[in-house]
């Protein structure tokens, strides 16, 4: 459905941004007033990371007078494969901070605020106030929960992305005009079930391409143009190149939002099963590290098992590690890999998915098997750094 404009124009645009936006000036449906709506408008993109860096550089380009940050982490290695508004030489640099010189390069005529903050409940409301659009491409589900329920409560729109390996997924949520995202996902879906991008992977171009669709609907809904996703959910398969819509409604019985709840205890990192299985029975890599070292002398046996995926276990490992997918646990096809005569000890990447496998472990009768917390993150930073992280 078309919607008014969402911002009123700014008084004027000076030469030198006629120049420079002249090729969106002499589209009829966007024309002088149009960019004077960009100019005048204020959004928040919520992260810089792999969606929010070709955001905020063609929400720049286009001519958004305010561009908002919210963003506490630090530039990785590993981000520059998708994250195109970071380089190299900012590498340990805040991304708030490479993110806002990447962005005056590409126009000096935009105001960027920092918000150099995790997203809260305590401070969303406040930060999504000064904004008339927000953009959300992260990648976890109760960062998620809180942009839709702060912006329900604030009355503003948004623009919501997601990406997984060759998928995307780009919606537009305004409650007082159609859908909200719990009626996409009422709930969010069970722990372990949803890899994040960082377990699971994602092809970097992928985030230009979702990027620039949720740009795109952000400038609809600033100038008034066109038929917003509103009520709708684009579905983009890479490896098909196809592109699909689904239709989305309300629903009629969705419990109606009045505040901000504990958004990681709605979500849960692990499963209620997977956290009581793992209490008591968790180890550190030190103790991890000490372990393998009396097996090396011959004084312990125990069987350590990772339960990430081929190619994880290809980019590093933790040395005497058999692996064993957690697949293979969840279909109880592990078991039979499992020696009766010795402690198991397991590990992933983080220490989400063996808690996860503890629990098929824990009732399957292996009462002393363990977990190592922080995984092989935990033993690269702390035991290993000559092997790479991911």
């Amino acid at each position: 459905m078309a919607l008014p404009p969402l911002v009123e124009p700014a008084p004027e645009l000076t030469i030198d941004e006629v120049r420079r936006y002249s090729r969106h000036l002499i589209i009829p449906d966007v024309g002088m007033t149009g960019q004077k709506r960009l100019k005048n408008a204020k959004v928040l993109v919520i992260g810089a990371g792999g969606l929010g860096s070709p955001a905020l550089l063609y929400l720049a380009a286009a001519g958004v007078g305010t561009l908002g940050i919210v963003e506490f982490d630090e530039v990785d290695e590993s981000n520059l494969q998708r994250q195109v508004i970071h380089g190299q030489s900012d590498i340990g640099k805040h991304k708030g901070e490479s993110a806002k010189e990447s962005i005056l390069e590409v126009n000096p005529y935009v105001n960027v605020v920092l918000h150099s903050e995790r997203l809260e409940n305590d401070n969303a409301l406040d930060i999504f106030a000064q904004y008339d659009l927000i953009l959300d491409g992260t990648d976890n589900f109760a960062t998620r929960y809180l942009v839709n329920d702060a912006a329900v409560l604030t009355g503003k729109p948004y623009v919501w992305g997601s990406i997984y390996r060759f998928e995307g997924q780009v919606s537009v949520f305004w409650a007082e005009h159609g859908p909200q995202y719990r009626d996409l996902y009422p709930e969010a879906p069970p722990p372990g079930m949803v890899p994040s991008c960082a377990e699971g992977g994602v092809l970097g171009v992928l985030c230009a391409s979702i990027g620039s669709v949720m740009v795109t609907e952000a400038i609809k809904l600033i100038t008034g143009i066109g038929e917003p996703l509103i009520g709708r959910l684009m579905v983009y398969d890479a490896l098909e190149m196809s592109y699909n819509t689904l239709n989305i409604r309300k629903d009629p019985n969705g419990e109606p939002i009045t505040e901000l709840i504990d958004y990681e205890a709605f979500c849960g990192a692990v499963s209620d099963e997977a956290a009581e299985a793992a209490a008591g029975s968790t180890i550190s890599v030190t103790q991890l590290d000490s372990m393998l070292k009396e097996r090396g002398e011959g004084t312990r046996d125990f069987m350590l098992v990772d339960v990430r995926e081929p190619n994880e276990y290809e980019i590093n490992s933790i040395p005497g590690a058999v692996l064993i997918p957690k697949g293979e646990f969840l279909s109880g096809n592990a078991l039979e890999q499992l020696p009766q005569d010795k402690q198991v000890v397991l590990h992933c990447k983080s220490g989400a998915r063996s808690a996860e496998c503890l629990v098929v472990l824990k009732g399957a009768g292996f009462d002393d098997a363990v977990h190592v917390g922080g995984g092989v993150v935990a033993w690269v930073n702390q035991i290993d750094p000559s092997q790479p992280s991911y």
